[in-house]
């Protein structure tokens, strides 16, 4: 959520920014609606004080003996109109509230222009494609061909973009999440969390999640609770309406989830293999800092994603979002993308953004600062660190031999009991 502050006193800025990402934002309707709400807060406010005013005055005549009658009839009057004022105030504020949801976080100045991810800038390239001497046959062609993916039984089982994995297969999703979670926690610092796959409501709306998105989420029929679609949402709530101190920050987490996501709008895009699922699992990183810290800890976030894939020795690059391909809640991200010999491109395997006080302001996330008077909003950032699909997709591809046999990454060997190589049984 923005700052109110921000929209009332800098609308050039804001303005600005908003165009910078390409979206007709409501942020005009927000200041109208903060207009109507200030006003009705100073008639409460006079009204109130009318009221109290009269009431003394009441008491003072009758401490005299002298009738208050019509002193009386007047703060009977304005009882009811404070009455119905307050309640125009409460769903002013309800309004306001609504469209203040709806308005995206403000790029950071030194994210790029452009309207789309072809915008997007080349930050730089680790390694080099491998060099396979044949043609590379996609990830579910030789996940069923050496019996590790079957994603027919998993469409009989549950419908499309669903995945069963089998023996080797299976091992291998499970060796990369602990080898993730291994070096996010052993190596990095973080501290390991399982928190619920099912959050409330007001979980969903303090990442950003909700309202604006809701159709792209599962929700459980009987309650208002959603699966998420990723760790960032529990982990970011470990701290709703929570005050921290300075010293203890930042705060560090790590979780490996399923993740649920229906990729509403996304028909047609991937819809073979592992790519676009509507349940994966994926190792996520968050921190929470100060705000004077967290572009560095937005460095310091990309490069643990990005060990994981150097542990690999898998071929990526890292780019920097333009302004027009920002998530919602995010002020800068980088993608990190892995490449695909099949499809001969790189695609994303990780997001790692910083959403400065965005989340925190609709979490009410603040921290008492050791040197000056006054508790701020922290900073909230997270990242992929990886998605476990996209992995397996990234393993298959990079390392896959002529015979369709998967060479294992000589890191992920000890998670595989000494596995070297999948092979066709």
């Amino acid at each position: 959520m923005l700052d109110p502050q921000l929209l009332r006193e800098d609308s050039e800025r804001v303005r600005d920014a908003m165009a910078r990402r390409g979206v007709t934002a409501q942020w005009e309707a927000w200041r109208r609606r903060d207009r109507e709400r200030l006003a009705l807060v100073a008639e409460v406010d006079g009204l109130r004080q009318e009221r109290n005013r009269r009431t003394e005055e009441v008491a003072a005549r009758k401490a005299k003996g002298l009738p208050a009658d019509e002193l009386m009839a007047r703060i009977r009057q304005l009882g009811d109109t404070l009455k119905e004022r307050e309640a125009r105030l409460r769903d002013a504020e309800e309004a306001l509230q609504a469209v203040a949801l709806q308005l995206p976080n403000l790029p950071h100045p030194s994210v790029p222009a452009g309207s789309g991810s072809t915008d997007n800038k080349e930050v730089r390239v680790w390694g080099a494609p491998p060099t396979l001497g044949f043609a590379p046959r996609p990830h579910w062609e030789l996940g069923e061909q050496l019996g590790i993916l079957d994603f027919a039984r998993a469409a009989t089982i549950t419908g499309s973009r669903f995945a069963l994995y089998r023996g080797a297969g299976a091992l291998l999703e499970r060796a990369l999440s602990n080898f993730m979670l291994d070096l996010a926690t052993r190596e990095h610092g973080y501290l390991e969390v399982l928190p619920p796959a099912i959050v409330n409501r007001a979980s969903m709306t303090g990442t950003g999640q909700l309202p604006k998105f809701e159709e792209d989420l599962f929700r459980l029929r009987d309650e208002d609770y959603f699966l998420i679609p990723t760790a960032e949402v529990p982990l970011t709530n470990l701290h709703r309406d929570e005050l921290l101190n300075e010293a203890d920050l930042p705060r560090c987490y790590a979780a490996w989830t399923p993740c649920f996501r229906r990729e509403a709008g996304s028909h047609g895009k991937d819809v073979r293999g592992l790519i676009r699922q509507h349940q994966f699992h994926k190792v996520e990183l968050v921190r929470v800092t100060t705000p004077g810290r967290s572009y560095d800890e937005l460095e310091l976030l990309t490069a643990h994603a990005e060990a994981v894939l150097q542990r690999l020795q898998l071929h990526y690059r890292v780019a920097e979002l333009c302004a027009g391909d920002l998530g919602f809640a995010a002020a800068k991200t980088y993608d990190l993308e892995v490449w695909l010999p099949s499809q001969g491109e790189f695609r994303e395997i990780s997001s790692c953004s910083n959403f400065e006080e965005f989340q925190a302001r609709r979490c009410n996330i603040r921290y008492r600062p050791a040197a000056v008077k006054g508790n701020k909003f922290v900073h909230t950032l997270n990242g992929s660190g990886l998605a476990t699909g996209r992995t397996v997709v990234a393993i298959l591809e990079q390392y896959q031999q002529k015979d369709g046999s998967i060479v294992i990454p000589e890191a992920l060997r000890p998670y595989m009991h000494g596995m070297e190589k999948i092979e066709k049984r």
